[in-house]
Parts: C-alpha cells; sequence; structure tokens
C-alpha cells in the first residue's frame, strides 16, 4: 500500500537544512505569492511567469532557493536506494554521466558515485545561496553581475538530480505512492527553467519527454 506524501516526504528526511527566507523580507513576500500560486491550482505555465513590476533576479533568487529545498527532500528521501553499490556512477541512464568539479578539491571534472555527487552538489549550493556576496539579502544590496550564470550552473545541476531520480529510482517512487508529487515538482522547475532560459537544451534530453 502506498504511503502518505506526509509520511514520504518529511522534515527527518531532508538532505540538508532548509534555507529559509526572513519574514518581512520582499524576497519573503514574494516565495508567499509564488507559493499562493502554486496552491491555487493555476497552470504551472502561468505560475512560473515574472510578476508585474517585481525583479527578475529576486524571482529567480526565491526559486533557485525554494528548488534547493524541493530537490534536497525528493533525494533524501530517495537516498536509501541511492547507494555505492547500486548507483557507482553520477549518471542518467547508459548515455548520460555526469562528473562533479568545484574551484577547490575537484578542479578536473571528475568521476564520482551518485551519493558522493549528491554530496557534494548539495554542499556547494548551500555555500552559494547562504553567500551574501552572490545571494543578498539586505535591502539595498544589489546582486552581483554574474548573478544569473551562478543561477544557471545551480539549475543546470539541479536538473541532474531528476534525471538520475526518474532514470534510476523511478520504480521507488512509484512504490512510495509519491509519483504525482515529484511530477508536479518536477514541471514546476521545467517550466521556469524554459520561461527565463536558464538551462541550455541540450541537458534537458534526457527527459525531454516528460513535461508532456
Amino acid at each position: 500500500m502506498a504511503l502518505c506524501l506526509k509520511q514520504v516526504f518529511n522534515k527527518d528526511k531532508t538532505f540538508r537544512p532548509r534555507k529559509k527566507f526572513e519574514p518581512g523580507t520582499q524576497r519573503f513576500e514574494l516565495y508567499k505569492k509564488a507559493q499562493a500560486s502554486l496552491k491555487s491550482g493555476l497552470d504551472l505555465k502561468a505560475v512560473v511567469q515574472l510578476p508585474p513590476g517585481e525583479s527578475i533576479n529576486d524571482w529567480i533568487a526565491v526559486h533557485v532557493v525554494d528548488f534547493f529545498n524541493r530537490i534536497n527532500l525528493i533525494y533524501g528521501t530517495m537516498s536509501e536506494y541511492c547507494t555505492e553499490k547500486s548507483c557507482p556512477i553520477m549518471s542518467g541512464g547508459f548515455k548520460y554521466e555526469y562528473r562533479w568539479q568545484d574551484d577547490s578539491k575537484y578542479k578536473k571534472p571528475t568521476k564520482l558515485s551518485a551519493p558522493q555527487y549528491m554530496c557534494m552538489l548539495m554542499d556547494w549550493i548551500e555555500m552559494l545561496i547562504n553567500n551574501e556576496d552572490i545571494f543578498p539579502t539586505r535591502i539595498g544590496v544589489p546582486f552581483p553581475k554574474q548573478f544569473q550564470q551562478v543561477c544557471t550552473k545551480i539549475l543546470t545541476r539541479l536538473f541532474r538530480v531528476f534525471v538520475h531520480v526518474y532514470i534510476h529510482h523511478f520504480d521507488s517512487i512509484i512504490n512510495m505512492g509519491a509519483e504525482a508529487h515529484v511530477n508536479t515538482c518536477y514541471k514546476h522547475f521545467y517550466y521556469f527553467i524554459r520561461e527565463f532560459s536558464l538551462v541550455d537544451h541540450r541537458e534537458l534530453e534526457p527527459l525531454v519527454r516528460m513535461p508532456q
């Protein structure tokens, strides 16, 4: 019997602590607006559109953090099925392999297991979204010039989590009764990155038919 979503997706299974928005800030208000639109049952293609008069960088920042939280939760739930033994390579089927590179430990693209890749990815994103020089939270502090470029890299790598989960662990998603929730999260993510052209279309090829 499928578990209810409250049992499947609980805070104890998050891969990393949730990043929260400070109440009273513009970004918190944008987050509430985005969540209200999602819960209203509006078409997801309409939900991702920039609200009139709002800053595109604020809108992107809110969604990057929210997607980090959601995908973090999905993978945290799946992590018991994604092990060094079951997933010795971070991949999306036989055709796609994802190697890790950063500016510190792995300066060249390096083959990692899926669990290792996920750990590196979540640590890296957490470091970026907590960096005030990249994701400023103080009123009047501008976003850096490379902000959208950084977000593109974050979202591209988060997309790879969907690729791995769908291709290698979809049976587990179905067995947990989480298929509808994961599908909705993926569609929301997909329509957002397409709306603002934030991920190269070549990266989307492994799941090109999924939104339909």
